[in-house]
């Protein structure tokens, strides 16, 4: 199962919302999700869905640089698997918290000041946005917040955020097949041959 499908599945299991949002702010977002009706109770199975199709999205070019770079901050290439941001993660982050169903409301609100919280973060230690950070610098700026037990009082809700976020970005990623051969996961592939039933259980029912 792809990235897509799982999304899929895991958003029929919802009832379909129809409320404004507002961005970190308070102002209505650039993209309101008040009319959009979701995939509904029946979505089709077989259609691939494109980022956009179904709902508007939400990001801004701002946002999704920040979430681009957030997400290789998580999960940053290596020799065997490629970044996060190089299999869409951000897009699937973005479409997750766009999408007009209960479980994601709280999402849209927690990743939208998260990301503000990081831009203003990097601003006041380093006089540029997140996006613009060297990696050295962006994983400095999540240190404070990547546990939130022990985050300092005033860093607490950011570190709910740096949570949530990781975890979206660990569900997203793992969901697609480069994801999936990272982890060894190799689906319905059987491991060995089929040999048949053993003798003996062949003779307990008369057949050898």
């Amino acid at each position: 199962m792809d990235r897509r499908v799982a999304i899929q599945w895991m958003l029929t299991a919802t009832a379909a919302l129809s409320l404004p949002r507002t961005d970190a702010s308070g102002a209505p977002e650039r993209n309101s999700l008040g009319t959009a009706k979701g995939y509904g109770s029946d979505p089709s199975m077989v259609k691939v869905y494109k980022s956009g199709d179904v709902w508007p999205l939400t990001f801004s070019e701002s946002q999704r640089r920040t979430a681009i770079v957030l997400c290789d901050v998580i999960i940053p290439p290596d020799k065997a698997s490629p970044s996060a941001s190089a299999v869409g993660v951000h897009d699937f982050i973005d479409e997750w918290i766009s999408s007009p169903y209960p479980a994601q409301a709280g999402d849209r609100v927690l990743i939208l000041e998260g990301l503000l919280w990081l831009d203003g973060e990097a601003d006041r230690r380093f006089k540029k946005p997140y996006a613009d950070l060297s990696l050295e610098e962006a994983v400095l700026v999540c240190r404070d917040i990547s546990n939130a037990s022990v985050a300092k009082s005033e860093m607490k809700k950011a570190a709910q955020f740096f949570k949530r976020y990781r975890d979206l970005t660990a569900g997203g990623y793992y969901t697609t097949p480069e994801g999936m051969k990272a982890i060894g996961y190799v689906g319905n592939t059987p491991s060995r041959t089929f040999d048949g039933p053993p003798l003996d259980a062949l003779r307990h029912v008369g057949l050898a």
